[in-house]
């Protein structure tokens, strides 16, 4: 906007920023990484059954020693966010996928 003697006058956008809803659908890339003595527990299946989310495997390695695995969520945002809740509190370390582009 154009004020008086040709300046230009610059007005901070005033936009709401809005928190996700709950009801709001998601999906999520996660790595689960698992201590040795979680490793043969299901949480993978136990977290699709106790939640309203559909989990899909996307990469995993398991030793005797550790398991990492890229799994990813889709549901609600509401039903992703519990089910991340329920695996740190059942001791499984959950980390976000930062899926990035590489400048070339």
């Amino acid at each position: 906007m154009r004020g008086n003697n040709n300046t230009i006058n610059f007005m901070p956008s005033k936009k709401k920023v809005s928190a996700t809803k709950p009801s709001t659908p998601v999906q999520q890339r996660l790595w689960l990484m698992y201590p040795p003595k979680l490793i043969k527990k299901p949480f993978i299946y136990e977290v699709g059954h106790k939640f309203k989310i559909v989990t899909n495997v996307r990469q995993a390695t398991i030793t005797d020693e550790i398991g990492i695995v890229c799994l990813e969520l889709d549901g609600t945002h509401g039903e992703v966010a519990k089910a991340i809740k329920w695996l740190v509190k059942q001791g499984v370390n959950v980390e976000p996928v930062e899926i990035g582009v590489i400048a070339g």
